[in-house]
């Protein structure tokens, strides 16, 4: 059984700094895509980052980019991302994905929560300002 588990999520305020942690287990193929995706009150659901299981490439929202990164420890199965100088519209439910998506898809592709086919629960991240 696959299972993707979210933590890290609070509140901080704007300017402030967040890491998000997903440890992926039983997933059943040796290459994977994980990816964080977001959605905010109101929103459509929206790729943020995501990254090829060994290590690279990876993906980013125009939105993050300079702002968030993706990393992962493969020895931990776990796949992060560090959130940086928060922004008030970076409040939303972020979940984790996992998708055997190959390395070298365009980046459109790779930030649609459809070629994912296991999600965690989500966590919660709220900025105020």
């Amino acid at each position: 059984q696959v299972q993707l588990v979210e933590s890290g999520g609070g509140s901080v305020q704007a300017g402030g700094s967040v890491r998000l942690s997903c440890v992926v287990s039983g997933y059943p193929y040796s290459t994977v895509t994980l990816g964080w995706f977001r959605q905010g009150p109101g929103k459509e659901r929206e790729g943020v980052a995501a990254i090829y299981s060994g290590g690279s490439p990876t993906y980013y929202a125009d939105s993050v980019k300079g702002r968030f990164t993706i990393s992962q420890d493969r020895a931990k199965n776990t796949v992060y991302l560090q959130m940086n100088s928060l922004k008030p519209e970076d409040t939303a439910l972020y979940y984790c994905a996992a998708g055997a998506i190959p390395p070298g898809v365009a980046a459109a592709w790779a930030l649609a929560p459809k070629p994912y086919d296991y999600w965690g629960q989500g966590t919660q991240v709220t900025v105020s300002s």
